[in-house]
């Protein structure tokens, strides 16, 4: 009884986060690839290997933005912070929109991204505000890459290991680094099956759990295979509404070897009470 009280409630934590947001509020293509970039190989290969180049990297800071379109609102999430590829560990500040009348400011939320597991101080909907809420992302629907309002930097990367198609449209410069653009779609499914042992419950979750397992993409690497810029587009299925909600997330990687030191909490710095829903 108490681990199926653990998961409706996770549901219902992180389901409430983006569903009281959005209440409020393409296939493979290419062309004009650079022939002569003798590094662009084959796009599928490298960017099945784009996650492990991360690893081999270490820790870098990131930034986030969610977009979401249902009803003809749009909304959107940003996240800012740090990640640790190799402990899979990273911290992000969540900024929420405002709502529609631009009259509520929301205060960040505090995520702590950890292997299967979510963590968020500064909730809302009852919680303490010196506790923090712990979700199993693989009890999500779709394993947290929509509604913990970020997609985890290293979930990201791993999404690439399901490329089915991809497409080398050629070098441009990205904040004043020079990258190469690949566009392509990934399989879901595929992805879990490639997946680090802890990442693969969340992305058979997310399989399962979104509208379609396909999952279209640009990314941009650097000269030397490391994510630089990642954009994917999901189809969520949101509990609260019929129709699936069109969810653009975008993670930036910078700064690589930054100094990253992510605390998990303590058992008794996390709240076990009701969760009030939103």
């Amino acid at each position: 009884m108490a681990q199926r009280w653990r998961r409706r409630r996770g549901a219902v934590v992180v389901a409430g986060l983006v569903a009281g947001v959005c209440a409020g509020a393409c296939g493979c293509s290419g062309g004009g690839a650079d022939a002569d970039d003798a590094r662009a190989g084959d796009p599928v290969a490298l960017l099945h290997g784009a996650a492990d180049t991360l690893v081999r990297a270490g820790t870098s800071k990131a930034r986030t933005s969610m977009e979401m379109a249902t009803g003809g609102t749009r909304v959107t999430i940003r996240g800012q912070g740090v990640y640790d590829y190799r402990r899979q560990l990273g911290e992000l500040k969540v900024l929420l929109p405002q709502d529609p009348a631009g009259t509520s400011e929301h205060r960040p939320i505090t995520e702590l991204l950890a292997p299967g597991a979510l963590f968020m101080k500064n909730r809302g909907a009852g919680v303490p505000a010196d506790k923090w809420v712990r979700v199993e992302t693989a009890t999500l629907s779709d394993g947290n890459l929509v509604t913990g309002g970020v997609t985890d930097p290293f979930a990201a990367a791993e999404v690439l290991r399901g490329t089915r198609t991809a497409t080398y449209v050629g070098r441009t410069e990205l904040a004043g680094t020079a990258v190469r653009h690949y566009r392509g779609t990934a399989d879901l499914t595929m992805a879990a099956r490639g997946a680090s042992a802890g990442g693969r419950g969340s992305l058979r979750a997310a399989a399962r759990g979104f509208a379609t397992a396909r999952v279209p993409f640009d990314v941009y690497l650097d000269d030397e295979g490391r994510i630089r810029k990642v954009r994917h587009r999901f189809s969520f299925v949101n509990g609260r509404q019929e129709e699936a909600v069109a969810v653009a997330s975008t993670t930036l990687l910078y700064d690589f070897g930054a100094p990253v030191d992510v605390r998990l909490p303590a058992s008794g710095d996390i709240y076990a009470g009701r969760i009030a829903e939103d």
